[in-house]
């Protein structure tokens, strides 16, 4: 992302705010995914809108990015394979530090002889230039805020073990089922071309 990229998409201008403590400014956009946003059950469609509202605030260390996302998922019931459609909203806060000050607080850590927690420096977001990158916060949230196994309904009875048949279309339905071992005995018990003649 170059710095002397506009505002655009997930992409947000911070110059307003950057190095003046207790600003603050409040956005609202809609941005359109380019790729599924969610999990391979269910998840935002590439295409799709999702509503942002933010509120972009000046701290000393940084930009603090905090909002909402919203917006329409879809996939599949975990029993029936019907369509499940589902409407998201998210959450989040992040702070974006300014890069001199977080290889500052690096520098600091590193000379202190504190162990260095690799996943913590690598969960630190910070602006590139005057402009903030929200995709991967949102996408994060709504990975998380999505059902982990999806259903139409909570007594979606789900698909026949043994012909796929949808249960909810036939509640009645059933096979009679012959225990594998008596399976032998049931094909004498069916009658043969043989013994039809006779």
């Amino acid at each position: 992302m170059a710095a002397q990229q506009t505002e655009r998409d997930w992409v947000f201008d911070t110059r307003e705010l950057v190095r003046r403590p207790g600003t603050m400014r409040e956005v609202s956009r809609e941005v359109t995914t380019t790729e599924p946003m969610g999990t391979d059950v269910i998840a935002i469609p590439a295409g799709h809108p999702v509503q942002v509202g933010l509120r972009m605030e000046s701290v000393v260390e940084g930009i603090l990015a905090t909002g909402s996302a919203q917006a329409a998922a879809t996939g599949e019931c975990v029993r029936c394979l019907d369509e499940v459609l589902e409407d998201v909203e998210v959450t989040f806060q992040e702070l974006y530090a300014y890069p001199d000050r977080a290889a500052h607080h690096q520098q600091v850590g590193s000379r202190s002889g504190a162990e260095k927690d690799t996943s913590d420096e690598d969960e630190q977001r910070t602006l590139d230039g005057d402009l903030m990158d929200l995709e991967e916060v949102v996408r994060d949230a709504v990975v998380t805020a999505l059902p982990f196994q999806p259903v139409c309904r909570d007594d979606c009875p789900g698909l026949c073990s043994e012909c796929g048949a949808r249960l909810a279309d036939d509640p009645e339905h059933q096979h009679d089922v012959i225990d594998p071992r008596w399976s032998a005995l049931a094909a004498m018990a069916t009658p043969t071309d043989d013994d039809e003649r006779t």
